[in-house]
């Protein structure tokens, strides 16, 4: 199976580093990559040696995949995908699957018109501490779902030097909050009914990139069923991780919760040789990568097993070992992804609105 790669930039490399290692199995042909920025083409193809283009055209008449990863910014994606699915191409979108219900409900429409899978990047299901929770809840081990807490939160470098062309596009609801607004989703078992929320603009402000700090926002589900998920990514640089993040989930019958992000392996070490040490929490459950004995470099991870899970999937249905309809269920599907743009729009409309209640039916 011919995969390609659209989109080169911080993620688009996890997407490349994925799919590159999975065709030393010989499985799949990873063709390409497309980027409009010839600098990420030169940097991408000088590391992975990998063929590259500036037009999606291009790559798509040339290198005709069967299947591809969408891994552009977020406000882009709608475009992309359908016209990759209007083709027959089996796709991976990077969540959020678009920043508008009207962008989702095309998409879905031209997977369905296609007959393609059209699978959402929704990488936190596959994280083993999640899996767990998702297992001990669908095992009574909680007992009935009657609240939880999620939050994620960035250091500040993030929209300021990875995203500086398009964090104002974005928010932290939008960039970090849709994880978990999926997450959420997959637990309860339920679409979300309503949603309220409030956010504050500071930090982003004063530096120039027109977007919230951060996002509070409370989910509403059936039987009184609600999370709350605080978002941001204003951190200061000095935080030892990346990233804060976790989820609480308590039940009538019990509770567990979810650190994401300190999981055991804490210290103060240097990140190179000409660097001073600093605290650092490595989520080695993410990424990681090692040199394996042949020399090579081995990613894991459940951003890459995400990936993975995708190219099984699409293996399958080019090879005709099943069919779309036996994957129901089994993967973050576009209606997932749907759903989940409902809850982020519903949250941004509601900030604007002073944490006014926003029905997601209305939406």
């Amino acid at each position: 199976m011919k995969v390609a790669t659209i989109g080169g930039g911080t993620f688009g490399e996890m997407h490349i580093r994925a799919l590159t290692q999975r065709a030393l199995r010989g499985d799949i042909d990873f063709v390409g990559l497309v980027d409009t920025n010839p600098e990420v083409c030169k940097t991408r193809r000088d590391i992975y040696g990998i063929e590259t283009y500036n037009d999606i055209n291009a790559l798509l008449n040339t290198t005709k995949p069967q299947a591809v990863t969408v891994a552009t910014p977020d406000h882009l994606h709608q475009e992309v995908v359908v016209e990759c699915l209007g083709k027959g191409i089996h796709v991976l979108v990077e969540k959020p699957m678009d920043t508008t219900v009207k962008g989702c409900q095309e998409m879905v429409a031209a997977a369905n018109a296609s007959e393609c899978l059209l699978q959402v990047d929704f990488m936190k299901r596959n994280d083993l501490y999640h899996l767990h929770l998702k297992q001990t809840v669908d095992t009574d081990g909680l007992g009935r779902i009657a609240y939880g807490y999620a939050w994620m939160e960035d250091k500040i470098e993030v929209p300021r030097d990875w995203l500086p062309a398009w964090a104002s596009h974005s928010s932290p609801a939008w960039f970090v909050g849709v994880h978990y607004f999926d997450l959420i989703r997959w637990l309860v078992g339920h679409n979300a009914i309503a949603v309220s929320a409030t956010g504050v603009k500071d930090k982003l402000l004063s530096i120039g990139i027109d977007t919230y700090d951060s996002i509070q926002s409370k989910i509403v589900f059936p039987n009184g069923v609600s999370f709350v998920v605080d978002t941001a990514w204003h951190l200061p640089d000095g935080n030892e991780a990346i990233v804060n993040q976790g989820i609480k989930v308590v039940g009538s019958d019990g509770w567990l919760t979810v650190d994401s992000q300190d999981r055991g392996t804490r210290g103060c070490v240097r990140q190179g040789p000409s660097s001073e040490a600093r605290m650092n929490t490595p989520n080695l459950g993410f990424f990681k990568e090692v040199e394996n004995p042949a020399g090579l470099n081995h990613y894991s991870g459940y951003a890459v097993d995400s990936i993975e899970g995708f190219v099984d999937n699409a293996l399958g249905l080019v090879q005709g070992s099943h069919q779309l309809s036996d994957l129901d269920g089994n993967y973050p599907s576009g209606i997932d992804g749907l759903e989940v743009t409902k809850i982020a729009v519903g949250v941004h409309e509601s900030v604007e609105s002073e944490g006014a209640l926003i029905m997601l039916d209305e939406l």
